[in-house]
């Protein structure tokens, strides 16, 4: 993909220096008071047996079906027996039931299954989880939640009622159980879920610091504690646990759901929810300077940050900051056996200091035997067993990349905030989540200044790309393919770069080669060849750099827009807005490529003069240069490709080894001209108007069309129009253009809202107002157009609240109207002979240039073209736009039988134009003898093979030849007795 980095100067967090300066962040923290150790339940990874943070818990959720249930728990002493009703999705939990939950003001029911006669406790407004019909039950009794509170019900499981028989099992009460799902009773399992162990906390069922029943091990499998289901996975023991509840009527109902739930970002597994003893970094005691600080920062797009993100600070979190595992920057915490003591270190020099032991590893296996005797008498202190959070590590990486503050101490503070930042939407919850909490932790304030957030690039079909699903391309063959550059800009130029979702499509990247690269390519070409032609022709004095003056409308325009865009990416760049950039980095390209080039071609092939070629070849560098420079960032390879070539036109002493070494341009003030911008764009409007019209209608460009009116009441735009109707005419092949403010009556005016601009100010009141905009008349809309405001239902509005638009009623078979931005564009497509010939010319032309193009031909490369038809029509048309078929072709088509039997063919091919056969044959040019020539020999057709055969140096053509015919010698004088050219020589023949 390409990328330029510092690997002299590089981090990694596995080196001594990072660790160490990682240690000394979380050395910070402690001496803050912001680092604690406590139970809490955690996301848990069963397959990498170790907690996750709640921002890791939501990086990867995904939508899967899993088993649900009803279960019922006796209340025990009710007379008629009774049950609660409690609904789960997490069956497995059920073994560590200790309580059930219930909200204290929400309305609860008695009810009675009239089939079975068992009864419940349950939300009224829930019934429906069990019962689909009212016929099916009757309600004997309501009450509140709070009149539930403490009642007793028989355990589901005999595992802890030894333990808890006295504080458990019993009904409590708190808010957060809700009546828009399940049967409004929770159960509570407090060592696998955050709301059961608050509220079981906090109603004495488990005690602060204590342990809390969790018959699991760190690989999520039930342990001795749980002998009917020891050895099963938590995720493997559901359907089991139902079946055990099943034969004694505890299983109401069961079944499955569908919903969205957390799997662990690195093994793609389930997680669950566990109590966990684990670090925490107190961040909810930062809480409101996290979203101060954040508040500070740039970013782009300025939604994520003031929506996504504020709204995750808001709501932050203690973050858990330990791992179970071995790799990873070791805790720097020793404590003593009862944990009165604890001690955080912060450097290796410390360390050293407290424990006598000099390391030059920081890893587990290096520094776990080290103990640190205890100042307080209680033996040898031991480092506590886990390693840091992975995102911790990354969050410590402003400081911890230069090893701060051991080393680089007045460059870290000179440069400290970073300027830029960029990653993914989904850090969010990641990176940029853990370097606001620790640079605002360590120094009050976020460690970045600016940050770009790309959105997530997703397969074709929507879904996360996938290695085991395989639902994406090969990266490397896409590269292979299509080149790395032209993918780089398929994501830069997509709503990647907005930080919205993109739906890869490797066309996509097909499509960039084929609509930007390959144009692109191909105007660099276009002015080599140019230049090729001028050198062969002894007319090239070299390029001139810089801004160019010139008479030429399309130069100066060419050079105002290459300026405004340099002005442009320039600012846009400064303010990190990359999703404007492309797009206007790309109308450029198509403005050089399918308008500039296209309207100067026959300048820059020389057919008007010398010194026209000279300057528009020189403009072409120019902006070509400037262009390739603003692309460099975003396709480096192909513009450092284009460049090595284009710095061959430069003065050596600016030349650089590559593009990327050069500054990035300037915006060249002297040739900003906003008004010729203006002017341009209209002209490009009008023609793209034509174009259209013709397509509507069948009429290819190539067929010229009679006439076309510019109908418009602003006479400015009018009068841009006419300043460039020669680009107009010959653009849309078009014989005569009419501008005028006269509408007539065929003429009327239509509008619509701005739905986007009137919907947020207008309100309730935007449906009528709209209603009444569409309904004003022809008469009120002039009157609008004239006094740029117009009062609807009692509301003003001006002219970027309505969109409106110019009608014409006289359209017809052979006449087509456009209309655009106050513009009436009417196009007259009648055709009589004049103008069918002429296309039938065009038409000619355009079949040998597609041959030309076909054989891989120059412009470089001389040719001969040759034509046969028995059609007289269109021997007539080719006889009759002679001049024009030479003047587009740099060549006179010849009838087939001039055709000489020396000729080196390149390529035949029979066409149809219009119903008429036609044969086009190409032969490269070479040399012909003269009438006059032929007389030089008697043996004519042995001296016109000879004189063919002869090579030369088309930069330096020859005066005379000589060859050699029948065992002699003969010489030709070029000119007299020999032509470069088939037609020469037949022209000499007539004169």
């Amino acid at each position: 993909m390409a990328r330029w980095i510092d690997m002299e100067n590089d981090y990694k967090t596995l080196d001594l220096k990072y660790m160490e300066s990682v240690w000394w962040v979380c050395k910070q923290l402690f001496e803050k008071d912001l680092i604690y150790r406590g139970y809490k339940v955690m996301p848990y990874s069963t397959a990498c047996s170790t907690p996750l943070s709640n921002f890791e818990a939501g990086q990867n959720y995904k939508d899967v079906s899993d088993p649900e249930c009803v279960v019922a728990f006796p209340v025990i002493g009710a007379d008629p027996p009774i049950s609660l009703v409690a609904w789960t999705t997490t069956p497995w939990t059920l073994p560590s039931n200790l309580a059930l939950c219930v909200h204290p003001t929400l309305d609860y029911v008695y009810i009675k299954d009239k089939k079975s006669e068992a009864r419940y406790i349950m939300g009224k407004t829930r019934i429906s989880q069990i019962f689909k019909k009212e016929a099916d039950y009757v309600i004997e009794k309501e009450c509140k939640g709070k009149d539930l509170e403490g009642l007793k019900y028989e355990p589901l499981f005999p595992y802890f009622v030894e333990d808890k028989a006295e504080v458990a099992y019993r009904v409590l009460t708190d808010t957060y159980v809700t009546d828009d799902g399940g049967t409004g009773v929770v159960h509570q399992a407090p060592a696998f879920g955050e709301d059961d162990y608050r509220v079981c906390l906090k109603s004495g069922v488990i005690v602060k610091g204590e342990a809390v029943p969790c018959p699991i091990d760190d690989d999520g499998r039930f342990t001795e504690k749980v002998p009917d289901f020891k050895g099963l996975h938590v995720k493997e023991a559901d359907k089991p646990i139902l079946a055990h509840l099943k034969p004694g009527g505890r299983l109401v109902k069961s079944g499955a759901i569908k919903h969205s739930y957390p799997f662990c970002w690195r093994s793609d597994t389930p997680l669950i929810y566990r109590v966990i003893p684990s670090w925490f970094v107190k961040v909810e005691s930062i809480r409101e300077r996290l979203v101060n600080n954040n508040a500070k920062t740039h970013w782009v797009p300025q939604a994520v940050k003031e929506k996504r993100f504020h709204n995750w600070l808001e709501n932050a979190r203690d973050w858990a900051i330990s791992r179970n595992r071995f790799w990873g920057t070791p805790l720097p915490i020793w404590r003593s056996d009862d944990w009165e003591e604890v001690v955080c270190v912060g450097s290796v020099a410390e360390l050293h200091e407290l424990s006598g032991v000099l390391v030059t590893d920081l890893h587990k296996d290096t520094i776990d035997d080290i103990q640190i005797p205890s100042k307080q008498g209680k033996g040898m202190l031991k480092r506590v067993e886990e390693v840091f959070d992975c995102w911790f590590e990354s969050g410590s990486m402003p400081y911890a990349q230069c090893h701060y503050p051991f080393e680089n101490k007045e460059a870290f503070e000179a440069s400290f905030p970073g300027d830029f930042i960029a990653e993914g939407l989904d850090q969010t919850r990641g990176w940029f989540y853990t370097l606001v909490v620790l640079g605002t932790a360590l120094f009050d304030t976020a460690p970045f200044k600016n940050v770009i957030v790309n959105g997530l690039v997703l397969a074709q079909d929507g879904k996360k790309m996938s290695k085991r699903l395989k639902n994406y391309p090969d990266p490397e063959i896409v590269v292979d393919t299509h080149g790395a550059d032209a993918l780089r800009m398929y994501l830069i130029n997509s709503p990647v770069v907005r930080g919205e979702e993109l739906r890869f499509r490797e066309e996509g990247v097909k499509d960039v080669v084929r609509d930007v690269l390959l144009p692109w390519y191909n105007s660099y070409r276009f002015l080599v060849q140019s230049v090729r032609r001028m050198e062969r022709e002894g007319e090239f004095e070299g390029i001139k750099q810089g801004h160019i003056v010139s008479d030429n409308v399309m130069d100066q325009w060419i050079q105002a827009a290459c300026a405004g865009l340099v002005q442009f990416v320039r600012k846009e760049m400064e303010a990190y807005r990359l999703y404007t950039v492309m797009p206007r980095l790309l109308k450029y390209m198509d403005d050089l490529t399918n308008w500039y080039i296209k309207m100067n071609r026959p300048r820059l092939k020389g057919s008007c003069g010398v010194a026209e070629c000279r300057l528009s070849a020189d403009i072409l560098f120019n902006v070509l240069f400037t262009l390739t420079r603003c692309m460099s960032p975003f396709t480096p390879l192909f513009c450092d490709k284009i460049y090595q070539n284009l710095k061959l036109f430069q003065p050596e002493g600016e030349r650089a080894d590559s593009i990327h070494h050069l500054p990035f341009p300037t915006a060249n003030l002297d040739a900003m001209d906003e008004r010729m911008e203006q002017k341009v764009s209209r002209m490009q409007s009008f023609v793209e108007k034509g174009r259209n019209a013709r397509d509507k209608r069948g009429v290819s460009l190539r067929m010229p069309i009679r006439g076309c009116t510019a109908i418009c009441q602003d006479e400015t735009v009018l009068s841009d129009l006419r300043d460039l109707e020669g680009y107009i005419k010959e653009e849309l092949n078009v014989r005569e253009l009419i501008t005028t403010t006269e509408e007539g009556d065929s003429v009327t005016r239509s509008a619509e809202p701005d739905n986007a601009v009137l919907g947020k100010r207008l309100g309730k009141a935007m449906k009528e107002v709209a209603t009444a905009v569409r309904a004003l008349n022809n008469a009120q809309l002039k009157e609008f157009e004239v006094k740029g405001s117009i009062d609807v239902c009692g509301h003003t509005l001006s002219g970027t609240d309505i969109k409106m638009a110019l009608n014409f009623s006289g359209a017809s078979a052979n006449v087509q109207a456009e209309s655009y931005e106050g513009v009436l564009a009417i196009f007259d497509m009648e055709q009589d002979e004049s103008l069918r010939r002429e296309g039938l010319a065009r038409e000619i032309v355009a079949r040998v240039q597609r041959m030309r193009k076909a054989a891989s031909l120059s412009l470089e490369d001389e040719i001969e073209i040759f034509y046969e038809t028995a059609d007289q029509a269109l021997k007539e048309v080719i006889a009759e736009h002679a001049a024009t078929i030479r003047g587009t072709l740099r060549v006179d088509m010849l009838a087939k039988d001039k055709l000489r039997p020396y000729a080196a063919t390149i390529s035949t091919i029979d066409e149809d134009i219009n119903g008429s056969p036609i044969s086009l044959t190409i032969t490269r040019a070479c040399l012909h003898c003269t009438p006059a020539g032929d007389s030089l020999s008697s043996d004519v057709e042995a001296l016109r093979t000879a004189v063919a055969a002869v090579s030369f140096d088309t930069k330096t053509p020859p005066k005379e030849v000589t060859v050699s015919v029948g065992g002699g010698s003969v010489t030709l004088q070029i000119g007299t007795h020999a032509a470069f050219t088939l037609a020469a020589a037949l022209n000499a023949t007539s004169s």
